[in-house]
């Protein structure tokens, strides 16, 4: 579903992304870990074409992304949820959600989806007419996720989901990827917490200084030594 090969990508005169392959295959969750500027966030945002490249290529379901607006992808298929969560919080808790489905169409569906959107975080029902700016970091990640749900995926990018938030609300938005992978959605996943992201996804692949070092089944990389030491604490 997705392709990277050999792609750079240069900041000024410093390369943040150095001759990247990565594959990511329909109905997979897929793990990119690595410490804080490995060059991880800088993938995503190549793939959704916020950044140039310096080099390399990335196709979308077989087909190049090369040239393709940013805005044009979500029509696509291909969602991100960046890390800061992206949300407007001059807007309501609900139309942030029905931003998330500004390209469709059908609204019949995306009445209903909105409401399993409610049904999945019962929060965000409770304070559907609250401005969002107004929410905890917790709740604003589970608006930016009910928005790209709302988008309806089918490859969704997933930046630093659980960065800065409690471990109760870590496990909850887990549970919410669980669910959404469980839906057939293939996702590619940063986490800061590597040993949830490997625990959950079913390959991963370890970024550091801009390349690629480690990469393969997420079990496998669980029990690296290398892994362990530099990411699990052990």
């Amino acid at each position: 579903m997705l392709k990277l090969q050999k792609v750079d990508v240069a900041y000024g005169g410093i390369r943040a992304v150095r001759h990247l392959d990565l594959e990511v295959f329909p109905g997979e969750l897929v793990s990119l870990i690595g410490a804080n500027g490995a060059g991880k966030s800088t993938t995503l945002r190549a793939i959704c074409g916020l950044v140039p490249l310096a080099g390399g290529s990335i196709e979308y379901q077989g087909v190049s992304l090369a040239g393709k607006p940013s805005y044009t992808l979500v029509r696509q298929g291909l969602v991100m949820v960046p890390e800061g969560r992206g949300i407007f919080p001059q807007l309501t808790i609900e139309e942030n959600l029905l931003m998330g489905a500004y390209s469709r169409s059908d609204a019949a569906a995306v009445a209903k989806e909105t409401q399993a959107v409610y049904a999945m975080f019962p929060r965000l029902a409770e304070r559907r007419r609250q401005t969002a700016g107004t929410l905890s970091g917790g709740e604003q990640q589970m608006l930016a996720m009910g928005r790209a749900i709302l988008s309806k995926p089918e490859l969704l990018l997933l930046d630093e989901p659980t960065m800065g938030l409690a471990p109760i609300m870590v496990e909850k938005i887990f549970e919410v990827i669980r669910g959404i992978a469980a839906q057939g959605v293939t996702i590619l996943l940063i986490e800061q917490n590597a040993k949830l992201a490997l625990e959950l996804s079913q390959r991963g692949y370890v970024m550091e200084s801009g390349e690629v070092i480690l990469q393969g089944p997420s079990i496998q990389l669980l029990h690296d030594p290398k892994v362990r030491a530099a990411y699990l604490g052990e």
